[in-house]
């Protein structure tokens, strides 16, 4: 699986933004055995998981320091997942990562590039 992760840039605090992660697997596979993962990490701070959805059904689930305000969904035809982020806060600001993982794997083993988001107070 390759991912590629778009969308970032900057905003304004209270602003909203979408990210998106354009997700290729292997002909003849598809995405329907996989959970995509979004991700950010502050500069100098850790890694935060934001949320997932698992791609068949679209189950999704978030941390609970962006429910209500990030939204994530997923477009079939396109094999994108997206990331909306709504009421942006500049504590918000982070490089945002989107990965996949197997159903059957302990962790994700797919990761896109990140893209920049800046919050700006």
């Amino acid at each position: 699986v390759q991912l590629q992760a778009s969308g970032g840039g900057l905003v304004q605090a209270g602003d909203s933004l979408r990210l998106s992660c354009a997700a290729s697997v292997a002909s003849g596979r598809t995405l329907s055995s996989y959970i995509i993962g979004w991700f950010r990490q502050p500069q100098g701070k850790d890694r935060e998981v934001l949320g997932s959805i698992r791609w068949s059904p679209g189950i999704t689930k978030y941390a609970d320091s962006v429910k209500g305000r990030f939204t994530i969904s997923k477009d079939n035809a396109k094999n994108t997942v997206y990331l909306q982020m709504n009421s942006l806060k500049p504590e918000d600001t982070a490089v945002y990562y989107c990965a996949a993982k197997h159903l059957a794997a302990d962790s994700y083993g797919y990761w896109g590039q990140g893209t920049l988001v800046t919050v700006s107070s």
